[in-house]
């Protein structure tokens, strides 16, 4: 495994102070400088809590995937199941139950796939992805009063050309398969 050397170091934070809140994350401006006696920049921050993406599979190797509607894009999307981790929840419970509440499905077999960030630029939380295996359907879906979820169950190489055709689109989403293809078949 390669190990890379990062030769910047971290900015000196000078300042943080929340201007905005909402329910979904808080907006941070930050000051911070290359150095503790150098000039200071600003710098806007949206922190949220951390979230979960699964990559889930059927015992007959099929991956179970979710239809929702997406405010930020105003459109219809094709994801696999995910959601936020809620506060003093492990990751894995989180996923466990996202699994559940999303699709009605319970795994054999949960594996880390590791973490990602949506955008480090601007937001500070991660994303950890699991792969889950041996799913079988074991209830209804139970999602929230503004979740409008479609459960899809597809075979893996027709998921791929959703991909590759633009129908599946969410970076994290895309991080998840990438992370999910590395642990499955090696090195690229």
């Amino acid at each position: 495994m390669s190990e890379f050397i990062f030769r910047k170091r971290k900015w000196c934070l000078l300042k943080d102070k929340k201007v905005y809140g909402t329910p979904v994350f808080d907006l941070h401006e930050k000051e911070a400088a290359p150095e503790k006696n150098s000039d200071a920049g600003k710098f806007y921050v949206l922190k949220a809590p951390e979230w979960i993406n699964i990559m889930a599979f059927t015992a007959d190797g099929r991956i179970i995937l979710v239809e929702q509607y997406r405010h930020g894009t105003g459109d219809v999307t094709l994801e696999i199941p995910g959601g936020i981790v809620d506060p003093g929840e492990h990751p894995r419970t989180s996923a466990e139950r996202e699994l559940r509440e999303e699709t009605g499905h319970t795994a054999g077999s949960w594996s880390y796939l590791g973490k990602t960030s949506a955008n480090p630029a601007i937001m500070n939380n991660y994303t950890h992805l699991f792969l889950a295996t041996e799913c079988r359907k074991t209830g209804s879906p139970d999602t929230g009063e503004f979740e409008d979820i479609g459960v899809h169950l597809m075979e893996p190489g027709r998921f791929y050309d959703c991909i590759r055709d633009g129908t599946v689109h969410h970076a994290i989403v895309l991080a998840a398969v990438t992370r999910f293809l590395l642990s499955t078949s090696g090195n690229l």
